[in-house]
């Protein structure tokens, strides 16, 4: 049984695997992270723990702390040259972010052809799989929250208000959370254009702002809840 974390910028996600197929899936926000133990109650007892963050160091000892209560091996990833079927083509390999390297397993596992693997959250990810397992590269742009977000805060006169989705906005509010969604599903589609030649490429699409973009998107798609997680799975069975 193996316990895998993915610690985000704003919510942890876990999951509980038992080799063959998962048991149960959860997040919660970072600000509740004193209920880490507690979530874990009631299920299945795991025999180690694999995790990812992304969050800094206050999160990750926080999940140290509720793993070590709990008895368990914790293994933090780190970014490999090549694991499980992926070679990374970053500079310095070991500089790729663990959820982006985990996230690129978890796309592999699940699909062999050229794809787009796109992670949706407090920032938003975009990096070329290619069919041969190679990670050819990628970008990083704030998410969708965050760049409405950045307005409020840097302007004297944009509010941080709800909006919605409009091709052509009447309203402050909807002008600032359409522009978010067309900045970002236009960068998707331009990424994309990297894989678009290829006979079956798709887009992987995760996070928790996949679902408000996927309405947008004109190229072949797939939403995948959790990828990080089917990464790190991967990579536990891998190693066992």
């Amino acid at each position: 049984m193996l316990l895998c974390i993915d610690c985000g910028n704003t919510r942890l996600k876990w999951g509980l695997h038992d080799g063959q197929r998962w048991l149960k899936q959860a997040a919660l926000p970072l600000a509740d992270l004193d209920r880490l133990k507690q979530e874990f109650s009631g299920s299945p007892t795991p025999s180690g723990v694999v995790a990812c963050s992304v969050a800094g160091e206050q999160a990750r000892r926080a999940v140290e702390e509720a793993i070590h209560a709990l008895g368990l091996p914790l293994v933090w990833l780190v970014s490999r040259p090549a694991q499980c079927g992926v070679t990374n083509s970053y500079t310095n390999p070991a500089q790729l972010g663990a959820d982006r390297w985990a996230a690129l397993i978890g796309a592999r596992h699940l699909f062999q052809g050229d794809c787009l693997v796109v992670s949706a959250g407090t920032a938003t990810t975009m990096d070329v799989l290619d069919r041969n397992g190679i990670f050819q590269g990628g970008v990083i742009l704030p998410g969708i929250a965050l760049m409405r977000t950045s307005l409020a805060s840097n302007t004297a006169r944009l509010p941080l208000a709800d909006g919605d989705y409009h091709p052509l906005p009447r309203n402050t509010a909807d002008a600032i959370a359409s522009g978010a969604l067309q900045a970002t599903a236009g960068a998707i589609a331009r990424m994309y254009a990297h894989v678009a030649a290829s006979e079956g490429a798709t887009c992987l699409l995760t996070g928790g702002a996949a679902a408000t973009l996927l309405p947008l998107l004109d190229v072949p798609w797939r939403a995948v809840d959790h990828l990080v997680l089917e990464g790190l799975v991967r990579i536990a069975l891998e190693d066992a």
